[in-house]
């Protein structure tokens, strides 16, 4: 009974080394962004790479966040595209595995009122958690989102995301 109990935990616990995914939810302005910006929507595709015997990854992500400017302030919206590099640390597990990501890379903010766009350097953190089934995983993910700029205010938010890996 423990050997039966023990091998359907180990196919449960199977990762494809290589992984593809999808992944939408809303897009919580912080800080300054949230003066100007509602509450938005993201949407988000992954690749990820995960070694074998191993709790860390690797994850690409690209990534659209867009934020609707408050009435108040004419309308209009500003939109976040980012390409980020990320490690995670997934803690193993069974059933479902929680993992911690973090990462850095390219975003390019723009407005839709004629301001233009800029290409910065940003990171992110944050964590989610892993419920593999068959043939997919799904995951729910948090992460907080920071773009640099060294003459203004930084742009901060966190995506909520729920998402798919083939």
């Amino acid at each position: 009974m423990a050997l039966v109990s023990f091998e359907a935990r180990a196919q449960m616990s199977v990762v494809k080394p290589v992984q593809f995914g999808i992944a939408a939810g809303a897009a919580i302005p912080m800080s300054d962004l949230s003066d100007i910006a509602n509450t938005g929507f993201n949407g988000t595709v992954t690749v990820g790479f995960t070694p074998a015997m191993i709790p860390l990854g690797v994850r690409i992500d690209g990534a659209y966040n867009h934020f609707g400017i408050k009435d108040a302030l004419g309308g209009g919206n500003v939109h976040i595209t980012s390409v980020t590099g990320n490690l995670v640390y997934k803690i193993p597990a069974a059933t479902i595995s929680p993992y911690a990501i973090g990462g850095a890379g390219w975003y390019n903010v723009g407005f839709s009122d004629g301001g233009g766009s800029e290409n910065k350097f940003g990171w992110n953190l944050g964590g989610g958690i892993l419920l593999p089934l068959s043939g997919f995983q799904t995951f729910i993910e948090a992460r907080y989102n920071q773009v640099q700029f060294s003459n203004a205010p930084s742009l901060k938010f966190i995506p909520i995301t729920f998402g798919i890996m083939f």
